[in-house]
């Protein structure tokens, strides 16, 4: 029997992207920084884009942890391992530099006058008055203060911070010098009257701004472990008259402008790039606004972290995010991916600001007992570090009742050693450094 041949009918379902939906998701999940490289891309092969530079805003003066981006992937920042706290770092540098004297007098006045950016925020004539010193012996004794790592540390304003950094690698001259001298006109991104104001091109200008960006503007920030690397965030969050305002960072953003054509275009081609122009521009706005509308909603549940920092950070998921915007769950992963938010308290992952509840601590997440242990760790005695018993005891008195076993795979996920390699590193640390400040024979 001979095989027949049949033609049968079948109805099939299937989910395609088309290439405006495609675009569309794939600016969702770019950050500010790989926003401004497509965009500086497409209006470099399409006429009818222009980009025009970023405008101010009120970041840009405050400078909390950004203007200056890292590589590019995936980051935890409740995964990076536990700094000991700024002052921790610096009173161990004055213990190497100043063992006695006068000058330790001064020296740990200037490192109480710090603040969490790495400033000094009090004159130095105070603190001379409150060392029973000269401002020359206090001006002294910060020169040597200055070259304490990280490069900026104990500057008195953003201008030295920046300076410090610029001639510490080597690219401080005359245009660097009246760059940073005019970082108003940098904020309102007046190039060409910066320009004129340094006496050189635009081009130099705007090469010498290029080098800024990798500086770290308020180094003592990342000894906060939660902090986002330095990079320019994508939102804004500030108190206002009516609470806390959350808006996109046009620092970090340029505009994007068509350049509409005298006539309608006549060929294919010109007419696809048209076309291309307005969907892009589209797709921005819609980026734009639903990250907006993401930042505000999970700032909002986080309002009591904005306020008392990531110790205070609520149980939150994605799915809640999600319910209360209309959105779907993946619509919120990809908006949080990569992105960060400059606070008072410092840049932060708006991924970070997710975390599950602690079973058995009504209203503590994970991530805030993370951060809670992440700051007793960096403030204990780095000669006597605290075993994770010590640990338990200490978070229990602090209202965080966890087992043993749950502090351990926090402090693992924090990348934090147990108490005796943190204790052996440090041993090693000192060796290190009496071995650097022998005399050589």
């Amino acid at each position: 029997m001979k095989p027949r041949s049949r033609i049968t009918l079948q109805q099939s379902q299937r989910l395609q992207l088309n290439l405006s939906l495609a675009g569309s998701i794939r600016l969702l999940q770019t950050d500010a920084a790989g926003l401004n490289r497509y965009l500086e891309e497409q209006a470099a092969d399409n006429p009818y884009l222009t980009l025009d530079a970023a405008t101010g805003s009120d970041w840009l003066p405050r400078w909390n942890t950004a203007f200056a981006q890292t590589g590019d992937g995936p980051h935890d920042p409740l995964g990076q391992m536990a700094a000991p706290s700024l002052m921790a770092h610096v009173m161990q540098a004055i213990d190497a530099m100043f063992p006695a004297g006068r000058a330790r007098q001064i020296a740990i006045g200037l490192a109480d006058a710090l603040e969490p950016s790495g400033w000094i925020g009090v004159p130095l004539d105070r603190i001379a008055a409150a060392a029973n010193a000269t401002t020359a012996e206090v001006e002294a004794v910060l020169a040597r203060l200055q070259q304490i790592e990280p490069t900026g540390l104990f500057a008195r304003s953003l201008a030295e911070c920046l300076q410090l950094q610029a001639i510490e690698s080597g690219q401080y001259d005359p245009v660097m010098s009246c760059v940073l001298e005019h970082l108003d006109l940098v904020m309102t991104g007046d190039m060409g009257l910066l320009a004129r104001q340094c006496d050189a091109s635009i081009e130099a200008v705007t090469l010498r701004l290029r080098i800024v960006r990798r500086f770290d503007p308020k180094p003592g920030a990342q000894f906060d472990q939660a902090a986002a690397p330095v990079r320019e965030p994508d939102l804004v969050a500030t108190r206002g008259a009516a609470g806390w305002e959350v808006a996109l960072n046009n620092s970090a953003l340029p505009a994007l402008r068509l350049n509409a054509p005298d006539q309608p275009p006549q060929t294919d081609e010109a007419r696809a790039a048209w076309s291309a122009a307005r969907d892009l521009r589209h797709m921005v706005e819609m980026r734009n606004a639903t990250l907006l509308r993401v930042g505000r909603e999970i700032l909002r549940c986080q309002e009591p972290a904005l306020n008392r920092g990531l110790a205070a950070l609520q149980p939150l998921t994605m799915d809640e995010v999600a319910m209360a915007l209309s959105l779907h769950e993946s619509t919120i992963s990809r908006v949080v991916a990569g992105t960060a938010v400059d606070t008072p308290r410092g840049t932060w992952w708006l991924r970070a600001l997710f975390s599950g509840q602690v079973a058995g601590e009504a209203g503590a997440s994970a991530a805030a007992v993370r951060a809670v242990l992440a700051q007793v760790i960096g403030a204990e005695d780095p000669a006597q570090p605290l075993g994770d018993a010590a640990l338990v005891a200490l978070l229990a008195e602090r209202g965080y009742v966890i087992a043993r076993r749950t502090l351990a795979k926090y402090r693992e996920l924090l990348n934090i050693p147990p108490a005796h390699r943190r204790r052996r590193r440090m041993v090693a640390e000192m060796s290190g450094r009496d071995r650097k400040s022998r005399p050589q024979h």
